[in-house]
Parts: C-alpha cells; structure tokens; sequence
C-alpha cells in the first residue's frame, strides 16, 4: 500500500474486494477487518487494470492467504458491477484518471490538474474519466480517440480554466457546434493552432454524434461538478459496459505503430568536438564539466547549477557534433543534476 502504483492498480482493487469478501468466512484477528478498511482508504482512482509487474504484491498476499485458509475459494467478479477490465481503454495514455469504465461522463479540466485529481479522489457516481487538456492541437486529437472508443460516454464536461493563448475550451465548443473543415481545422475556433492532424474526419464527425459538450469553463468547485455529473448521468440508461451490455465502439481507431525499446544496435559515435568528464559539486550546488580533445588535451571547464543551463552553453557553442553523444551527455547530466537534488552519489556511465 506504500507504492503509488499499486494503489492506482485493478490488482490491489480486486485483491482488496476478494480479501473483503473471505474476512466473513473465516475466523481472523478482529483488527483485520479495521486494516483492510484503512487500506480501502488509502486507495486512488484505478488508472490501470494491471501494470505485469514481476512481483505483484496483491497476487502474492492473495495467495498467503489461501495458504493460511485453503477452504477460502477467491473468485473474480464476472457481474456487469465488476469494472477493472482488460486495459483496452482508453487506448490514447495521458494523465487522467479512470474511475468508473462503464459510466456516461467525462470531465476535462483544461488547464487545471490539481482540479482533476480533487475530482477523482471524491469519485462521484457517473464519473468515467478525468483529465487535463492543455492544447487545442494534440491534447484535443487524443480526447476525440479516447471518447469514441468507448460505447458509454454521453457527455463531456468542460470545466476548470483555460490554458493562455491555447483556448481548449472554447476550441471544443466550436468543434462540437461547427465540425472541422477539410485540413482538420476546428471552424470558429479562437486558438492559436486548432488543426487536428491525428484524427480523422469519421473520427471527428463519430465524437460530435456521440457526446454533448457541457460548457461550465471557469466553474473549479469540486461539488459543483460532482452534482452536474450526476444530474447528466440520471438521463442515461444504466450500461455497464461489458461485452454482453454494451454496444461496440462505431469505428477501429486509427493509431500509429508502437515501438519497444530495447538493447541499443548503435554505439554512441566519437564526437570530433571531444568528451566530457561530469562531477557534481555537492558543496557548490554545481554540475561541474570538463570538456577534453581526444589526445586529452583539457580544452575548458563548464560550471552550471541544472543540466539544461550547461548543455544549451556546449550545443550554442557547437561543442558536440553527434546526436548519439548529444543524448548521452543529456542524460549523464540529468542524472547529475538528479545527484544534487536528491543527495545520491553520482557516477558517469560509460558512452
């Protein structure tokens, strides 16, 4: 319960409910079903069913306690009620947070993230999903994917304030009244750059049949939209979003391939400009640099307090001159700059 992963994760939520239901069968210390109430408590929004962590700690002290209490039979949850299911939506990540799968309102909080999360910790009953939307370009392109790929949602909540100059919310609006014209530009939007160049035009014409867009911009009371998203999701009929329930998204969401990282094929190059030897100056509070030519030749030493301060003065200054050994040397003084912060030792890994 001390891992913020695990308390945002479907494992811990099912472990907890399985572990609820058996305290009742079996004879167990009183205090326990106080414990299992205060980790209900500490628990947040379900932002994901399952992370396939190597060591799942709800699996494990699931499966102590079967041990312990072998007649105890856990069984998953197969009802419409059950919520943690496959994470296949929202197929677009981002920070937000997914309460409820099957309810019929999503909320976006614009520009105002501490207004999503006191939202999410109050969970009120019709809520699916809420999040920032910061630009009218790309944060919108990934709002339109998420809502259409789900068979539940109604309405979209606007609320909290406007990002400067982006204009998100009145983006949408526009987008909702007047639809985009032929090069994905939302007609009637005041935004800086409102083109939609990830989604296309079924995809826009699908999230303005499928949800109404509710415009309460500057409203930030908690209570005040937790009594919205319930009077909206009054008028909708009850559908839990499973299989058996629910109707199938209207269109396969068009996505660009996902690529994993692994072991890399490249070497960094030799940079002809020369190397760089990184000490942080825990007494100083600087990142220390020495920059050298390959016959080691000392060429000048670069002092800094962040690593973005010293690696604009090496690129403004046409110092490294390769883009492997420009990533490198970002993330040797990220990890530099971490070492100051956070009081831990730092050494240089090898290019």
């Amino acid at each position: 319960m001390a891992l913020t992963k695990c308390r945002q994760c479907g494992c811990m939520a099912g472990a907890l409910e399985n572990l609820a239901a058996a305290v009742s069968a079996v004879s167990t210390d009183d205090a326990f079903p106080n414990t299992l109430a205060a980790w209900y408590d500490d628990m947040q929004p379900v932002r994901y069913s399952c992370l396939g962590c190597d060591y799942c700690f709800p699996a494990v002290a699931q499966n102590e306690f079967s041990a312990a209490f072998p007649a105890v039979e856990f069984t998953a949850d197969l009802s419409c009620d059950f919520r943690v299911q496959e994470a296949t939506w929202p197929p677009v990540v981002g920070e937000y947070f997914i309460l409820d799968e099957s309810a019929p309102v999503a909320v976006s909080t614009l520009a105002g993230v501490q207004l999503a999360d006191e939202l999410a910790r109050r969970k009120p009953p019709g809520l699916a999903i809420v999040g920032k939307t910061e630009t009218e370009n790309i944060g919108i392109d990934k709002l339109i994917k998420n809502v259409i790929s789900s068979s539940t949602l109604r309405y979209l909540i606007l609320a909290g304030t406007e990002s400067d100059g982006h204009l998100v919310g009145q983006t949408l609006l526009a987008l909702a009244a007047n639809g985009a014209d032929e090069q994905g530009r939302v007609i009637g939007s005041n935004g800086k750059r409102p083109v939609l160049r990830n989604v296309s035009a079924p995809e826009i014409a699908a999230f303005r049949a499928q949800v109404q867009v509710i415009d309460m911009i500057g409203h930030e009371q908690p209570d005040q939209l937790a009594a919205a998203i319930a009077e909206l999701a009054a008028d909708v009929p009850h559908s839990c979003g499973c299989s058996a329930c629910a109707d199938p998204s209207p269109l396969n969401i068009a996505a660009v391939p996902t690529i994993s990282a692994g072991e890399p094929t490249v070497a960094v190059t030799l940079d002809k400009a020369g190397y760089f030897v990184i000490l942080p100056l825990v007494d100083k509070g600087l990142i220390n640099v020495e920059h050298y030519a390959y016959d080691n030749r000392l060429l000048r030493v670069i002092e800094g307090p962040t690593a973005r301060e010293i690696y604009l003065v090496i690129i403004n200054n046409g110092w490294v001159t390769e883009l492997t050994h420009a990533a490198y040397l970002g993330k040797e003084l990220a990890k530099a700059e971490l070492s100051l912060q956070q009081g831990i030792t730092y050494a240089q890994d090898g290019a």
